[in-house]
This record gives structure tokens, sequence and C-alpha cells, in this order.
């Protein structure tokens, strides 16, 4: 049977060199083309709400904050130090470590099997739209993956060579997703399946370099301790107590159709095929490490999801797990069905489709036509748009006036647009509370508390009517006339169709919380309620 030439490399044998060549070639390609396009949406593409948050982060150098251990923060400020303000400037170092995962699973995949697997395993973790766009935005889940890959890439080697210097790898790689991210440890959990699950896990324990590898990780939790202790455990109450109903909830039995959502449902259902397989191989070095600690990553993850977070975006959780999976994945369709390698070549193609559609969807958001366009779409990115606007359109307002957001989100994007200079408050939305950054407010004294101390003060006001859930806009927007006095209506953005409702106040900086009303007696939210083609607006606030 004559095979197609697209599908050649993978499912008919040829010599190594020419494999090699073939699969480098492709794998170079479409690296560079990924990399112009996250670049390209990267410099263009207004910031992400949670990204505006940590971008404010970096100009307060901190042990940590309420939401993150510090190393997103400090990897925005040093950058912004070397380039300056700008879109492209925060998140600099985030397309950097981005591109580097592909190598990193390249590298894994070589200590494997070699030859053409590493070029293979690299195109495969590519083309995974996780993976793919990793470092468009300025997110923890950038260093917190690389973090991981690399105390795997150091585990594997150290497990062969026990030197020094890869046991310190493991250790830094652990160091660095602690000093990311809570989740850092997932991947201790993982580690400890393997050290107790597997043969040479447990000789690695009688070891000096696992404890050496330990002790260097432990240096991550430094700036995790030293903020909690000063905290008063902010950091740690956030992830543990207050964003996890720890309840079972029936709705998160959804998770592997929202995994394979993300991943696009072929290459997915390879990865579950590749961690089946490695698991069956466990007793071959390689394949012990992957699969402990793929595993772990999405067993783990998806018995977690079932009694924590069920509100939040979850489905980028188990990433480190996927991208391990497609180092050892080449070597596993090796040794596969002619049926099966032709799935996974068009397992590829999907993805690869699926990761250009993920392009195409933040290229359009980047663009004011483009969003327009993403109006009528139920997907629409609401915290990628409408930052420019609503700053652009600012009334003008005398000198002393303060600058009030209604949200910290919003309080964000302010500043990024307004440059570091500007101050911002933010009343106590609840959606403060929701994204764990009430306490990080009060510490830099940008809530309602401190706006209090200014009781008297002229104020500029700036609503965004669409931040929250329809079910909790109403009490949220009647409650703001309660938190400042004396408010008059100066004009509004309503862009996107509607899908962006913004609203400016004059107002006055109270002296007292006053007495909780009627939602329906607050020209707030009377008139977003007309905005959104309801009612009759409200111009003035009754004294």
């Amino acid at each position: 049977m004559r095979v197609p030439p697209g599908f050649a490399m993978m499912v008919e044998p040829s010599s190594l060199a020419v494999r090699t060549r073939r699969w480098r070639g492709v794998f170079l390609v479409l690296f560079v083309l990924a990399l112009v396009c996250k670049v390209v949406i990267a410099a263009t593409l207004s910031p992400f709400g949670d990204e505006a948050f940590y971008w404010q982060e970096s100009l307060h150098p901190d042990w940590g904050y309420s939401d993150l251990p510090p190393l997103t923060a400090w990897l925005i400020a040093a950058s912004e130090a070397v380039f300056g303000h700008g879109l492209l400037a925060m998140r600099f170092p985030f397309l950097v470590l981005g591109a580097l995962v592909p190598w990193q699973v390249a590298a894994l995949a070589t200590r494997v099997s070699g030859g053409a697997a590493p070029f293979q395993a690299a195109t495969f973790a590519l083309l995974l739209p996780l993976v793919g766009s990793l470092g468009v935005l300025a997110l923890p889940d950038v260093p917190l993956t690389v973090g991981i890959l690399l105390a795997a890439q150091g585990l594997v080697a150290a497990l062969e060579t026990n030197r020094k210097r890869d046991w310190l790898v493991l250790g830094l790689g652990l160091a660095m997703a602690w000093a990311t991210h809570y989740r850092a440890a997932m991947a201790m959990l993982a580690g400890l399946v393997f050290v107790v699950g597997m043969p040479r896990g447990r000789a690695a324990l009688r070891g000096a370099g696992f404890w050496i590898a330990m002790a260097v990780a432990s240096l991550g939790l430094v700036p995790i301790v030293l903020y909690n202790v000063a905290s008063r455990g902010a950091g740690v109450a956030f992830q543990l107590v207050e964003r996890n109903p720890w309840q079972f909830h029936a709705d998160a039995l959804v998770q592997p159709a929202e995994q394979a959502l993300a991943c696009t449902p072929l290459i997915y259902g390879l990865l579950l095929w590749a961690l089946w397989r490695a698991w069956r191989r466990r007793v071959e070095h390689g394949y012990d490490v992957v699969a402990a600690l793929a595993g772990t990553f999405v067993i783990a993850y998806f018995v977690l999801g079932l009694f924590a977070d069920d509100v939040r975006f979850r489905a980028h959780w188990p990433l480190p797990g996927y991208a391990l999976l497609c180092a050892v994945l080449p070597a596993l369709l090796d040794g596969a069905s002619v049926r099966i390698r032709y799935f996974a070549m068009l397992a590829l193609g999907v993805a690869g489709a699926g990761l250009l559609m993920g392009f195409a969807y933040l290229g359009l958001a980047a663009s004011p036509r483009g969003a327009v366009l993403l109006a009528g779409a139920k997907a629409f990115p609401s915290n990628f748009t409408g930052w420019r606007e609503v700053t652009a359109a600012l009334p003008p307002h005398p000198n002393g006036t303060l600058l009030v957001a209604d949200n910290f989100m919003l309080a964000a994007e302010l500043r990024f647009q307004l440059g570091a200079q500007a101050t911002v408050y933010s009343l106590d939305s609840p959606l403060n509370a929701k994204h764990g950054r009430t306490a990080q407010l009060r510490t830099w004294q940008r809530d309602e508390a401190a706006l209090a101390l200014h009781a008297g003060a002229p104020v500029l006001l700036v609503v965004d009517e669409t931040a929250l859930r329809e079910r909790e806009t109403r009490d949220w927007l009647g409650s703001i006339c309660t938190r400042v006095d004396r408010l008059r209506p100066l004009g509004r953005v309503d862009a996107l169709d509607g899908r962006r409702r913004f609203a400016y106040y004059a107002a006055q900086v109270r002296v007292a919380r006053g007495v909780p009303a009627d939602p329906d007696q607050c020209m707030v939210w009377m008139n977003a309620y007309v905005a959104s083609g309801q009612g009759e607006a409200r111009g003035t606030q009754k004294p």
C-alpha cells in the first residue's frame, strides 16, 4: 500500500539520518512560525485581567503576594527595568521561557530513545495548543511548566549518571516551581509517587544526591514562608481555603471533556494511550519517571478537581504531564501498529489546527475590528477587550481627584494603560475576593479602607458593568451608592455590541459606609440596567 507523503515520516521506516533530518526541518519551521505568531500577539493584545495585576505586583517588589509567590512579578519587573514599560516588555521573559518548552521535551526524548525521537517529540509538544501558545501572556503557568520540566530533566539524567550537577538541576527546577505557584505541590506529590512506587525511586532515596536536590528545592519555599508569616497566612489561606469548596461537585466530572477540548480531542486520546503504554513499560528506564510523574498530574488533578476550585479555568493544570508524555510518544509509536501511527499523524494535524485557531482567536481579540467580529461569539474574550477604550475615554477631572475603579481588575488595567505613576483605588468588589486580591489591595492601601482616609475628596469613579455574572451584578452595582457619595454620571463607553460596558461618575469619598438599601434606588445599578436594554436612566443620586 502506498503511504501518502505527509505520513511517511511516521508510518514508514526509513534511514535514521533521513528521518532525523525531516523531523528536524518540520520542527524548526513550525517553531519559527509559532514564535512569530506569539510575538505579534504579545505585542498587540491588551493585558489579560490577571496579567495586569501581576504587572502591578511587579511595581511592589516583595517576597510574595496574596495570590502567588513572587517569580512572575520578579520576571516582569526585571524585563521592564531593561526594556521599559509596554506589552512586549512585560511578556518578553515569558515568550523566552515558553519557547524553551519544546526543546525541554526534546531533551527528555533524547534520554528515552534518541534518533529522530527528540524532534518528533518536540513537534508533538509544539502543536499541542496549551504548549504552542505558552508565553503569549505573562502568566505563572509559563515558569511553572519550565521549572517542572527542568526538574524532570534533572531527575532522568541523575538516575542514569548520579552526577551532582543533575541532582542540582532537579533541585533548581523544583525551587523555580515553588517560587512561581503553590501548584508546585503537585510536582512534589508526583515525585513522592515515583520514589515510593518505582524501584529506581526507592534506590534514589538511599543516595546523597537526592537529598541535596531536596535541600535546593526547599530554597523555593523561602519566599512563600516569609510572605505568609508577614501576612498571617494570606497566600495559603486563599489557595487552600478561600478558593476551594472542598466538597464533591458532580459538574467537575466533565473535566476529561474540558481537557480534550483544551488539547484537541484526538491528541488527548493519544496522550492517554501514551500514559497507559508508559505505565506498562514502567520497568524500563525513562518510562518509570514519565509514568509516575505524568500519571500523577493527569489523575491527581482530575480527583482534586472533583472537590477543589469549581469556578476558575483549570484545563491547563495537567499541562506538565502532557508535555512529559510527548517526550515518550515517538518511542511508543515506533512499536505501535500502522493504524495507531496513522491516528497519531491525524491527531497531530488536528492539534496544529487547534493551535492555529487559538492564535487566530487571540489575534482577533488584539485588533479592534477583530474584537467586533467576536462580539457575537459565546466565547467572547472579555478579559482582553475594552481596556484601551475605557482609558482613552476618561473624562477630564481637576487635580486632586482620586481615580477609583469598582474592582481590582479594572484598577490594574487602568494603571497599566496610564503608567506606573498613576494611583488607582479599588472598591471592595466580590471579584477581588474571588481572585484572592483583597489582602493585597489592603497591604498596598488601595482598597476602600484606604480610600476612606480621604473623606470628602473628589472622586472619578469608573464602573465595569460587565465584570460580574448577571446574578451578581444587581447587588454589587446597587451597593456602590453606599460606598461613595454624591454620585453624578459623566458618561459611558458601550463597546462591542454591549459586551463591554463602562460608566463614569463624579463622586465624593464617604466618611463611612452607608446603610445598605434597595439596589433599585441606586443610579449605578439602574443606569447599567438601562444600558443592558431595560428601564430608564437616572441622572443624580438622591442625598
